[in-house]
């Protein structure tokens, strides 16, 4: 039986400004509901790596920064996963002014080394292969690291994660820091991918439309895409992945609001 797919569009953009710098397409939204047979997700760009999932009565935060004021209106997370030590990804600061109390946190061990001891009975430190099963949600931990012999200083094998999130009948990916790396590149039955892509710290929009034609995910979202100085054309990644199959839907929501960025 074929399934229905619905998409539900927001009508709220955000109103920032371009400047010379970016280059964000004009099709930008600002969240996405998607309703599936079985699966209802709500995606909720906050900015660059940081997102908010929903799930039925389940509420996902994905590497949290920026203060409480990122996640004003925001329901308070049950589950929370951080792929990386780095600052746009662990933010101690901004985990302490959130309302945690209820939620599990998902991390590598580098990150929970870096965790207060307050933290510590909400911790899952999942290494890369692990999985966890929590409020329904099962996730595994995927590598993630460089590959270019002048960037194997920023992310080193077995340091961080990329996440996997089997929800109902979906399968959604967050890659976190990475390059094309032969264990993303060898995932499978991927609905939903978000694909970093910015240097010198990760991968170029080549590189990563690159390993999307390879593992072939129904849907691909570039995210953690602007770098410093310079921002990834996420107009010609969608243009090499359309171009190499037409059949993968690339989503292009607004993770960037603030013009300073």
């Amino acid at each position: 039986m074929k399934t229905t797919l619905v998409l539900l569009l927001s009508v709220l953009f955000f109103g920032c400004k371009e400047n010379s710098k970016k280059t964000t397409p004009t099709d930008t939204v600002s969240n996405k509901t998607e309703l599936f047979e079985n699966t209802t997700i709500k995606i909720i760009p906050i900015e660059h790596a940081t997102t908010v999932l929903e799930w039925d009565d389940i509420t996902i935060y994905i590497d949290p920064v920026g203060g409480l004021e990122a996640f004003e209106g925001q329901k308070q997370p049950d589950l929370i996963l951080i792929t990386d030590i780095h600052g746009d990804h662990l933010s101690v600061e901004t985990l302490e002014v959130l309302n945690t109390e209820k939620a599990k946190i998902i991390v590598p061990q580098a990150v929970a080394d870096k965790m207060p001891e307050s933290f510590t009975p909400q911790l899952d430190v999942l290494n890369n292969g692990d999985s966890k099963e929590r409020y329904g949600v099962t996730v595994e931990a995927i590598p993630m690291y460089n590959l270019r012999e002048e960037a194997l200083k920023f992310h080193e094998k077995g340091r961080g994660n990329g996440y996997v999130l089997n929800m109902g009948d979906q399968r959604l990916y967050f890659s976190g820091d990475t390059e094309d790396i032969p264990e993303m590149r060898a995932l499978e039955n991927i609905d939903k991918a978000f694909i970093c892509m910015n240097l010198p710290y990760t991968m170029t929009p080549e590189s990563a439309a690159d390993a999307v034609l390879e593992f072939k995910p129904k849907k691909v979202y570039p995210y953690h895409y602007r770098g410093r100085p310079d921002v990834s054309d996420v107009t010609e990644f969608k243009t090499l992945v359309n171009t190499g199959d037409s059949s993968i839907e690339v989503v292009q929501l607004d993770w960037y609001p603030k013009e300073d960025y």
